[in-house]
């Protein structure tokens, strides 16, 4: 593996991120502090414990998952897109590194910035509640996976886009309505029956279910499930990605 190779991309990609803070990590923490403001002010009033839980503490997993994944998909996809948009993506094709190393130095990057951001919001929430993890190892095991699978899902949009509004239109048309419908801010406990089963069937409601149960040991769905939807959602983007090198798709002129 030609690991100086990755490095440069992976340093290049971080540096990015330094030279805009105010984009990659002031304005997500502040947007996360007016959902605490917001929501605290709006609904904690009317709930104040969610199966046990303070309702403000309730909603810290999935305020992080809403960062962590649109985070994570802007990140990755913005990161490939940039050197299709410039042309500058041929001399990474034509250097002397793998598409392998080329995946890993740009999701690597974009992974490790949607973590870092994952971990400074939730240190900016102990500003607002009381937080006690339970399960410190399974909660950093579900924040890197998070931000792994859905950085290659950025990167698949990235290589399929071919303007600056298809790379913005799966985060704000899918992503941020599935997260918002998938239990951050409730337990679909609270909702009736009938649209206890329709929820269940948005994917993300595992992966916020599972991120919560590894703070307070509450979920809506078994640990195992939102593995295993990880692990799926890991296993398709990986697939995708292998085959989009291997018919050159979206890469060559």
């Amino acid at each position: 593996m030609n690991l100086q190779a990755v490095r440069s991309i992976y340093v290049f990609e971080m540096a990015r991120a330094g030279r805009t803070l105010l984009q990659s990590l002031i304005s997500p923490v502040i947007s996360t502090s007016l959902y605490f403001v917001v929501f605290g002010a709006a609904i904690g009033s009317r709930i104040q414990e969610v199966e046990g839980v303070s309702y403000g503490a309730f909603i810290v997993p999935g305020l992080i998952m809403l960062m962590l994944l649109t985070q994570s998909v802007s990140n990755a996809s913005f990161g490939i897109f940039f050197p299709k948009f410039t042309g500058t993506i041929y001399e990474v094709l034509s250097a002397p590194i793998s598409y392998f190393e080329i995946v890993l130095g740009y999701v690597g990057a974009a992974a490790s910035k949607s973590a870092i951001l994952g971990l400074v919001i939730l240190g900016t929430a102990n500003f607002f509640v009381d937080l006690h993890i339970q399960h410190p190892f399974m909660m950093m095991l579900f924040l890197l996976l998070t931000a792994l699978t859905f950085s290659l899902l950025g990167f698949i949009i990235g290589i399929w886009a071919d303007s600056f509004e298809k790379l913005q239109l799966v985060p704000l048309l899918i992503i941020t309505p599935l997260t918002f419908l998938g239990g951050s801010f409730y337990s679909i406990d609270m909702l009736p029956p009938m649209w206890q089963a329709v929820t269940l069937a948005n994917p993300v409601v595992y992966l916020v279910s599972g991120f919560r149960w590894s703070f307070y040991g509450i979920s809506d769905v078994s640990v195992v499930a939102s593995l295993v939807m990880i692990g799926v959602f890991l296993a398709v983007s990986l697939a995708v990605i292998s085959w989009i090198f291997r018919t050159g798709y979206r890469l060559r002129p």
